[in-house]
């Protein structure tokens, strides 16, 4: 397997000095960084051609797979960072959870959580238990070169519903009815799941990816008072744990417009913003003090390049209001989606957000 060449603008000397890290931390960079959510596999050809006979959690678990995975969208769309090949179960699956991810569905357990007896059998995790995590992050550190790699964990809210609800739920009626009914199991739960989602940043970072993001599927389900008592508590544990390892921490929701500020606050130099809402006005409710990425709908890549441009070139100069802007999408990339389109964006993002050196 050879190398990639990773295309580097800016020139930086190593991850903690490139363009997508300067962002995050409301540096000056020469042009706007730009990633997508799930850049790695979903759309792309060679994705599918090496996962044809290999299962989500396999690959996910196999080093020389992740690291393949990982690099292809740096290599084809030129993107200012690699996002971590995972999945927000594959931590959960380590601590030995009866789990699997079904075609079409998603992440399903077989055996919910939703007594005391069930956490009890939901141990901590350790470094020790994903040895291959270590291993594909030092491969990709060493392959990317200067190209940050941005570890990925998921929230303990989006965890909790998966283990409760046994799969995905659009509705999130047994996870809220434990959350009010028996708030100490709740708390208790997302606690451990705090644990282990922490453990799964570090072990990350120690290996040496330059950010972490901590993703929140389904937080946007919750009302903003729900979310301050069962929830924030929790990622802000999460990214506490991280708040020593001298790397940009990322923290982005779903539908989650109405608790911006309160994910902000939690710990987070960059607050993600999902398509429903413009970066100035997520600048607006979060102070201006955060870095913002975002924000472009996943959707609006099916539509015709001139109505994409001009979009594109919208969200560049929403993020000018800001201390600090990735450009990325507002969720992740639709399976349909056209890898060459992903490549014009970035060159166009790029482009017209140069700064004269």
């Amino acid at each position: 397997m050879t190398s990639p060449t990773v295309p580097s603008p800016s020139s930086p000397s190593s991850p903690s000095d490139s363009v997508l890290v300067r962002a995050a931390r409301q540096q000056p960079v020469p042009h706007t960084p730009v990633w997508f959510m799930r850049q790695a596999g979903r759309s792309l050809p060679e994705y599918r051609a090496l996962r044809a006979d290999v299962g989500m959690l396999e690959s996910c678990r196999t080093p020389e797979l992740v690291t393949e995975i990982t690099l292809q969208p740096v290599r084809r769309h030129g993107v200012d960072a690699a996002i971590f090949f995972s999945d927000i179960v594959v931590p959960l699956m380590a601590v030995g959870l009866d789990l699997d991810i079904v075609a079409g569905v998603g992440p399903v357990i077989a055996e919910p959580v939703r007594t005391r007896a069930d956490l009890d059998r939901l141990p901590e995790l350790t470094a020790d238990a994903i040895p291959d995590i270590t291993e594909s992050v030092r491969r990709l550190v060493a392959a990317l070169g200067p190209t940050p790699l941005i570890g990925f964990a998921g929230a303990p809210f989006t965890l909790a519903s998966y283990l409760v609800e046994g799969g995905p739920s659009k509705n999130h009626e047994r996870t809220k009815a434990l959350m009010h009914g028996d708030p100490e199991l709740w708390s208790d739960l997302c606690a451990r799941l705090a644990q282990i989602s922490a453990t799964f940043l570090r072990v990350q970072v120690e290996a040496g990816a330059g950010a972490v993001q901590l993703f929140d599927s389904w937080a946007g389900h919750l009302s903003r008072a729900d979310y301050l008592r069962h929830v924030e508590p929790h990622s802000r544990a999460v990214l506490s744990e991280v708040a020593g390892l001298g790397v940009p921490r990322i923290h982005f929701g779903v539908g989650t417009g109405e608790l911006l500020a309160p994910m902000a606050d939690a710990g987070a130099e960059v607050i993600g913003v999902d398509y429903r809402v413009s970066l100035t006005d997520a600048v607006e409710r979060t102070g201006g003090r955060y870095a913002v990425q975002g924000n472009l709908d996943p959707a609006l890549l099916f539509a015709p390049w001139e109505a994409l441009e001009r979009r594109v070139r919208e969200i560049v100069e929403e993020g000018r209001s800001a201390p600090g802007h990735i450009f990325n999408l507002g969720h992740g990339v639709l399976p349909a989606t056209d890898p060459e389109v992903l490549t014009r964006v970035v060159s166009l993002v790029h482009e017209v957000s140069a700064r004269p050196e």
